[in-house]
């Protein structure tokens, strides 16, 4: 697995978490902006993909599913990219990322997993289809059922944004980060969309965010 350092650190020694993982994978981009919201240094470790590595005895190891991201964070091991935002919210961001109050913390939990079940698999196919050419998904219909899937769920966040500046209320959180992934790989992937000028605006004050800008490349690949 090839390494790459996130930020400017002499050694691994000033690190503090490790996340593996390919910077295309929108799960992996969910932990990379997370991590740099909470203020963490951190060493991402490219794998998955064309870097290969998540067949390895160490990386069984670390996550027996085979898939990234994976978490290190001193002994702590941690796999699926919820739970690892979750993670990272709660232990280094209270107050900012996360709500300690279970009822003003559960809209956005909703959101987080909102993004997990409904729009990430919406989006799976267009992407699979119109940018990375995976021969089951280049259907000109299966497209068409992705994008109209994708739209029905964008209609539903830009109601959502109809009243507030953020997912969950007042302030940016987790629910942002989830979400923001997705709405990100929405808007730069290479079709026609219907205009969601709430959507849109939520999106730019997002990809403003410098944390925002390291986990998210740009094109979608």
């Amino acid at each position: 697995m090839d390494a790459r350092h996130e930020g400017e650190h002499d050694g691994l020694e000033d690190f503090m978490l490790t996340i593996w993982g390919r910077l295309s994978s929108i799960n992996v981009q969910k932990v990379v902006w997370a991590a740099g919201e909470a203020g963490q240094a951190f060493e991402r470790i490219d794998a998955g993909g064309p870097f290969g590595g998540l067949d390895t005895p160490e990386f069984t190891a670390m996550n027996p599913n085979r898939q990234i991201p994976v978490l290190r964070d001193g002994e702590l091991v941690l796999w699926e990219s919820s739970s690892i935002l979750r993670y990272l919210a709660a232990r280094y961001a209270s107050g900012v990322l996360w709500e300690e109050d279970p009822v003003r913390r559960a809209p956005a939990d909703r959101w987080v997993d909102w993004m997990q079940s409904e729009l990430q698999p919406a989006l799976a196919p267009v992407l699979w289809g119109v940018v990375r050419k995976v021969p089951a998904f280049t259907e000109p219909k299966v497209i068409a059922d992705g994008i109209a899937r994708a739209e029905t769920l964008m209609t539903i966040l830009e109601a959502q944004l109809a009243d507030r500046p953020y997912l969950a209320g007042e302030s940016f959180g987790m629910a942002d980060i989830a979400v923001g992934c997705g709405v990100h790989r929405w808007l730069n992937m290479p079709v026609e969309r219907v205009a969601r000028p709430r959507v849109q605006q939520w999106y730019g004050t997002l990809f403003a965010r410098p944390a925002a800008q390291a986990a998210l490349p740009l094109p979608i690949t």
